[in-house]
């Protein structure tokens, strides 16, 4: 495995003897065979001697958290080299430019939208609105969101509030005074036509990664924005899209998942005849857009199934992490969320950054409310504006 992956918390500065621990050890597959209490899989390692080890500082959390991405990969497929995350390796071929077009714009009293495309790769191309807030005085920086579409058609219409109500939390973000950039999930709004497979990703989860972390870039490289103030919102799709892409990114300092997790034991499928034929909870996870590798690799088997959202979660801390998860979710079983939340409780508790750690759960269905929508745009203006 490349070790870019590991060594992408340098970003947050990890001192030095951490960083070189992660890149020895980072190669180690995780085992979750010694668990036995809520969380005690967060809290052990493989050493370079293939023994599990417990998890007793932060430094030995970073060669656990490195073998969770090594897992992480082996689920939804490696991450492409990208020039420029860590380590910045100069044989990596720098990316070609954005190479922006403006389809069209609209203003409003509080910023502008525009409907853009830009280069993210060699033949790749990223569908998406940018809102751009009123200029500010001084040459002030904006605070930067990246939003994250739920499944639909509409794609990133529907967080631009022109779908189901409840959200359209790009254009609240943007009335909010931030620069934000919603695009579209591959297969989903103008990439509706996107072909899965001619493509050089293992998963639709992992191509649309790799578009979260180069609009991190797009954003990152706008002088209208400060490159240290990037947060990721998401319902649905979009909430775990935005779990996934945090994983890999650092640079998303701030995240918050609307309806977008439970552990895979409590996932449940609407598909109730579809469950029941398969043999498996898991079948809505093997579409071509999200990991064909769970059906192809791992047989649908929730006992080989190589990564859980509390490990992922957990690979956030001591980064804010808001989930919204509602008590009738019929899709994302709340209680999956209250263990997942127990056990990734564990890593943030080793940070000392327990209030980083924050679930709500109103009483609705697959929802986003007002209420909590609005306490989680609370949660992050109180990490990127104050």
């Amino acid at each position: 495995m490349d070790n870019r992956i590991n060594t992408m918390l340098s970003k947050i500065s990890i001192p030095l003897f951490i960083f070189l621990t992660v890149i020895l050890q980072h190669g180690f597959a995780q085992d979750k065979t010694f668990s036995c209490n809520p969380g005690s899989h967060l809290l052990k390692y493989i050493d370079s001697e293939g023994m599990a080890k417990k998890v007793e500082s932060v430094h030995e959390w970073y060669i656990k958290r490195g073998q969770i991405i090594d897992s992480l990969e082996s689920f939804i497929g490696t991450l492409p080299d990208i020039p420029t995350l860590p380590p910045f390796n100069s044989k990596i071929q720098d990316f070609p430019p954005f190479n922006t077009q403006i389809f069209d714009s609209l203003k409003t009293e509080s910023y502008t939208r525009y409907n853009i495309k830009f280069t993210v790769a060699k033949n790749e191309d990223v569908t998406a609105y940018l809102y751009v807030p009123l200029e500010k005085g001084n040459n002030e920086k904006f605070s930067a969101i990246l939003a994250l579409q739920p499944t639909g058609m509409l794609g990133k219409k529907i967080v631009d509030g022109q779908g189901l109500p409840n959200r359209g939390y790009a254009k609240e973000m943007a009335e909010r005074g931030y620069v934000v950039i919603a695009p579209d999930y591959p297969s989903y709004g103008d990439q509706v036509d996107y072909d899965f497979s001619t493509d050089r990703y293992e998963s639709g989860i992992m191509k649309a990664v790799f578009n979260c972390i180069r609009c991190v870039d797009f954003l990152q490289a706008r002088k209208d924005v400060n490159p240290e103030r990037i947060g990721a919102i998401g319902h649905s799709l979009g909430g775990h899209t935005a779990i996934f892409a945090a994983a890999f990114d650092t640079r998303i300092k701030v995240i918050v998942s609307s309806c977008g997790w439970t552990l895979f034991s409590y996932y449940n499928n609407y598909n109730e005849k579809l469950r029941i034929e398969s043999g498996s909870r898991l079948t809505g996870w093997a579409q071509e857009r999200y990991t064909p590798l769970l059906r192809t690799k791992y047989n649908l088997d929730l006992n080989r199934m190589p990564i859980d959202f509390d490990e992922l979660i957990a690979t956030l801390a001591p980064r804010p992490f808001f989930s919204n998860s509602p008590v009738h979710d019929a899709n994302f079983n709340v209680e999956g969320v209250r263990v997942g939340i127990a056990n990734a409780m564990e890593i943030y508790r080793l940070f000392g950054a327990e209030e980083n750690l924050q679930v709500h759960y109103p009483l609705s269905n697959h929802d986003f409310p007002p209420k909590v929508r609005f306490e989680a745009f609370e949660f992050i203006d109180k990490i990127l504006k104050e």
